[in-house]
């Protein structure tokens, strides 16, 4: 932003703003109300990160994300993920070519649909963990390393995966590492009494609504790229690092002090990745507001999407029945927004 002129600037900020508007109209109409859930996806794409839907089967989820892909002109690709799914089957692999001419043997990479920009891992939590781990190096570096060589991703690339609460049956948890390599997670709630109604309105009339596909991939890096550059405060950067210092038990900053819920409740608290989400979505919040800087509001609206599933939480916060969302809120509450006086 900073290289550009103001007005050059504000036209940019409005053509996202409308363009942010009309993929939020598109969606809309197959998928009825989830406003907080469609708003978190969105900003997951334009803040170049992926995201989790949680939430029991038939809420939409799989419905959201292949709707996103229909307003996209961007390759999609769904891998249904079961307990018998091989880390090849959705990285790819080296299988033996024949010459017809020749006769000739060599070994060829064949991709696998993990090479597509846009991926829905449909029910990722039921495979195992050694071929969920195979999503690891994708969804950071966006490339896939196999049998030695590596192969680069097209941009932009954005993993959107769905869950099962893992009490469910049939589903294994995530890794540590693979939880933090999401920008969020967002719960799926149920419809409300007018949304269902619509809902049986649209599903079982003789219509089936359609969306159009209205952006393409230089446009979302282009996006990508104004919404880094939003200006952000050091007083409003320096709350987000504290928000996630405050979830390190036995740290400075732990919220509450040694008897607040960090201490109590908390066994490992966010990481870095987790400032990273923070700052980033912020971003994406405040120039959707028609602002051109990110506030402390910004960063605590997107604190629970960010932060909840970067939380290891001990045997007592189970005991007391204590859910990372509520953690996070109690952090909210106990760090001053104020900074720290040098």
């Amino acid at each position: 932003m900073h290289d550009e002129t103001p007005e050059a600037v504000k036209a940019q900020c409005e053509a996202f703003r409308a363009t942010y508007e009309r993929l939020k109209e598109e969606i809309s109409k197959v998928l009825v109300g989830q406003e907080d859930v469609i708003d978190g996806v969105l900003t997951c794409l334009f803040a170049g990160g992926n995201v989790l839907l949680e939430g029991v089967p038939g809420l939409g989820k799989t419905l959201l994300v292949r709707t996103l892909s229909q307003t996209l002109h961007l390759p999609f690709s769904r891998i249904q993920f079961t307990p018998d799914l091989m880390p090849a089957d959705v990285l790819g692999t080296n299988i033996v070519m024949e010459d017809p001419t020749t006769g000739e043997r060599r070994f060829e990479f064949q991709k696998g649909p993990i090479f597509a920009q846009v991926i829905l891992a449909d029910e990722i939590n039921r495979a195992t963990p050694k071929t969920q781990s195979a999503l690891l190096e994708a969804m950071q570096e966006h490339r896939v390393t196999v049998a030695g060589r590596t192969y680069t991703m097209d941009e932009p690339f954005i993993v959107l995966a769905t869950q099962n609460p893992i009490e469910q049956e049939g589903t294994y948890p995530l890794p540590e590492a693979q939880m933090d390599r999401f920008l969020f997670k967002i719960i799926v709630g149920y419809a409300k009494l007018d949304e269902l109604m619509t809902i049986i309105d649209r599903t079982t009339g003789s219509q089936a609504p359609s969306v159009e596909a209205i952006l393409d991939g230089p446009r979302i890096l282009e996006a990508r790229d104004l919404i880094r550059g939003v200006i952000i405060a050091p007083h409003v950067k320096e709350y987000a690092a504290r928000l996630i210092l405050a979830t390190h038990p036995e740290g400075e900053f732990a919220a509450g002090g040694a008897d607040g819920p960090t201490n109590r409740y908390i066994r490992c608290g966010a990481s870095p990745r987790g400032a990273q989400a923070l700052i980033l979505a912020a971003k994406v919040r405040a120039i959707t507001d028609g602002r051109y800087h990110a506030s402390i509001r910004d960063i605590q609206d997107v604190a629970l999407p960010a932060l909840r599933h970067r939380l290891l939480l001990n045997f007592e916060a189970e005991a007391d029945r204590i859910d990372p969302d509520e953690i996070v809120r109690q952090i909210l509450e106990l760090t001053p927004t104020e900074p720290i006086a040098v």
